[in-house]
């Protein structure tokens, strides 16, 4: 796991971390998100997937970084959407039919089948990844240079991971987290039937129960184990249309009727499906050129307030605020962390 996913989750409403004031700002961040996707979304986006290293910081450290960014679970204003333009690439390609889920992912799953399944990446090779999230750069410019000097780690939109981890694959702490090669034969084993496919992945990520909240419904559950195995990087194309043409089955999803604009100002599809115990959505973002995985986003559907323990102010979401939007820019297999293609 590399530093900037663990400064990412740490996206939270908390008081000033002293010891004993860390319990109830983590009750008050978990009733605040409860309206977005209740506990399993919070412990999904704040779980810290630490390398051994970094355990020992994570207990002295999070509350510090929680605190300062005590404002930011709310940042953002609606991002822009635009139909497409008719000189776009997407639009030159001729491939896009936005119509359903399953116009528009079975679409992507017809060219996915064309292309040729690479090798699959060597033991020792890494995987480069580049995401553009507006809201962590601005929470990471935000911190005083104090705290910055505590965190064992800086900003930056690249990452490294290793392709083959076995101390990850061995720590099954994170029932979500898959290394990048578990995740890749995890992929490349999925059955072509999708209800067989969609109850593999429930079974591979399995949903919560006790302090992650109630189990997630059938439909919920398979949209969230599609999204956490579409993060992992490389999917063999063939799997992955596999796993677009299961998602074009899956109660509730639905696709935008237009190309939006993602954290880098890309033009993407949305494959979106609205939380069941909440007024937002998850988004899905998919390149509209190679089908790619493209990035992430939760919207807010309905104008609420957010529960709030005793004596804090009222928390109120916007319909159309974006909670999370994520970019992924770049994604490339390295010989070497540091590398990029």
């Amino acid at each position: 796991m590399d530093e900037m996913t663990q400064l990412r989750e740490l996206r939270a409403d908390a008081p000033v971390p002293a010891a004993a004031a860390l319990a109830p700002g983590r009750e008050r961040l978990t009733d605040a998100i409860a309206g977005n996707g209740g506990r399993r979304t919070l412990a999904l986006r704040l779980r810290l997937r630490l390398t051994p290293m970094l355990r020992d910081w994570r207990v002295a450290s999070l509350g510090a970084v929680v605190a300062v960014t005590a404002a930011a679970l709310v940042l953002t204003q609606v991002v822009g959407v635009q139909a497409p333009d008719p000189t776009s690439p997407a639009t030159v390609v001729g491939d896009l039919d936005l119509t359903s889920p399953a116009a528009a992912l079975n679409r992507a799953a017809d060219h996915l089948e064309r292309q040729e399944v690479p090798p699959e990446p060597r033991s020792d090779q890494w995987i480069y990844i580049r995401e553009v999230d507006r809201q962590q750069e601005q929470q990471w410019e935000e911190l005083p240079e104090e705290v910055r000097k505590k965190i064992p780690m800086s900003y930056s939109p690249d990452r490294w991971v290793p392709y083959d981890d076995k101390a990850a694959e061995s720590d099954e702490s994170d029932t979500d987290y898959r290394t990048a090669r578990e995740s890749y034969r995890i992929a490349a084993a999925l059955p072509e039937d999708p209800e067989a496919l969609l109850a593999r992945l429930r079974e591979v990520f399995p949903t919560g129960s006790g302090p992650d909240g109630a189990p997630e419904a059938k439909d919920e559950h398979s949209f969230r184990a599609l999204s956490v195995l579409l993060e992992s990087y490389p999917i063999p194309p063939d799997a992955l249309a596999r796993i677009y043409r299961a998602m074009a089955t899956v109660g509730g999803v639905k696709v935008t009727g237009h190309l939006i604009r993602d954290a880098s100002g890309r033009e993407v599809i949305a494959v979106t499906r609205k939380y069941d115990r909440s007024e937002s959505r998850r988004e899905i973002l998919l390149d509209p050129v190679d089908y790619s995985y493209a990035g992430t986003r939760d919207v807010v559907t309905k104008t609420h307030k957010v529960p709030t323990p005793k004596g804090r102010p009222t928390m109120v979401q916007k319909r159309g605020e974006v909670l999370i939007d994520i970019a992924r820019t770049h994604a490339a297999v390295v010989d070497a962390k540091g590398e990029k293609p």
